[in-house]
């Protein structure tokens, strides 16, 4: 019954690929995060590198990756996200 209702209705096959997209963006977040806090952060503390008062893994973890993530989410939205009518039988398009 669920492929019925999927078939269906349009709505789903969009909700489906911005839920993919959504994930995309999760795991590029979680990597960036990772690859950067334990692959700078793994040295002695004594031989940390600093940008603008912290330590580099963290600003680029953290700092750098919060503005990376705040570009790439808001570029997703404006180009790959489409806006879909609650109703059932909705043309699409903006509510007035």
């Amino acid at each position: 019954m669920k492929k019925s209702i999927h078939k269906k209705d349009p709505r789903f096959k969009i909700a489906e690929k911005e839920a993919w997209i959504g994930i995309g963006l999760v795991l590029f977040n979680f990597i960036w995060w990772y690859g950067f806090a334990y692959g700078l952060g793994s040295e002695p503390a004594d031989e940390y590198t600093f940008i603008m008062g912290l330590p580099a893994w963290f600003f680029w973890s953290c700092v750098a990756g919060f503005a990376v993530m705040v570009i790439l989410v808001s570029a997703a939205v404006k180009f790959l996200f489409k806006e879909v009518p609650f109703e059932e039988n909705g043309e699409g398009g903006e509510s007035e």
